[in-house]
């Protein structure tokens, strides 16, 4: 079983990038599930979502504690809340920003992890600009398809039409498409350095 934790903060779509994650998911075969945990639902306010992919039924219902991918929809949260807690050695992190993971005070904390399995992307810019709102969920989920191939593209965008319509689901679609070709051209440039 492979089990996401997406942190961000309230209007920031993440229990709907969730549900989309999960959706994906389902569209590729596999079992899913996503689901809120919920404090203080305000704008603004930290919240957690989670999604569990499984080749098999998923019968298991607690927080994800150990997390093999943590998605963090606002960099402003690293500091104030536990969110790298529980992640496994091997696990991927991906973090909306442009910054670098020492730029952000991880360099130490991710020396550990594999870089492969260490992602930063400016998603909020690339919603902004393709969705007109600043929220990352879906390029996220681009680029999580992009760095774990445990979801491809195409699954990724069915999600966004059957969550979105028109105009909102084109844009998301564009969004998510940006996010994984710079994952993909990131993947490429680092293999050309070391061959």
């Amino acid at each position: 079983m492979f089990q996401v934790r997406i942190h961000g903060r309230g209007g920031q779509g993440v229990v709907t990038g969730a549900e989309m994650l999960s959706i994906a998911a389902f569209l590729g075969g596999q079992h899913a599930q996503a689901f809120p945990s919920f404090g203080s639902e305000r704008m603004g306010a930290p919240v957690v979502a989670y999604c569990r992919m499984n080749d098999h039924e998923i019968r298991l219902r607690e927080p994800v504690m150990e997390p093999d991918a943590i998605i963090i929809q606002d960099s402003t949260l690293l500091h104030q809340v536990e969110v790298l807690s529980g992640l496994k050695k091997d696990g991927y992190i991906l973090i909306n920003t442009n910054h670098s993971f020492d730029d952000l005070g991880l360099g130490e904390f991710v020396k550990d992890y594999q870089p492969a399995h260490l992602l930063t992307v400016a998603a909020t810019e690339l919603a902004l600009r393709h969705v007109g709102r600043a929220v990352p969920n879906v390029p996220l989920l681009g680029a999580f398809a992009a760095i774990t191939g445990l979801i491809t593209l195409a699954a990724v965008q069915a999600a966004i039409q059957q969550k979105f319509k028109g105009a909102v689901a084109e844009g998301n679609m564009q969004a998510a498409r940006e996010a994984f070709e710079i994952v993909k051209n990131r993947e490429l440039k680092v293999e050309a350095q070391h061959a």
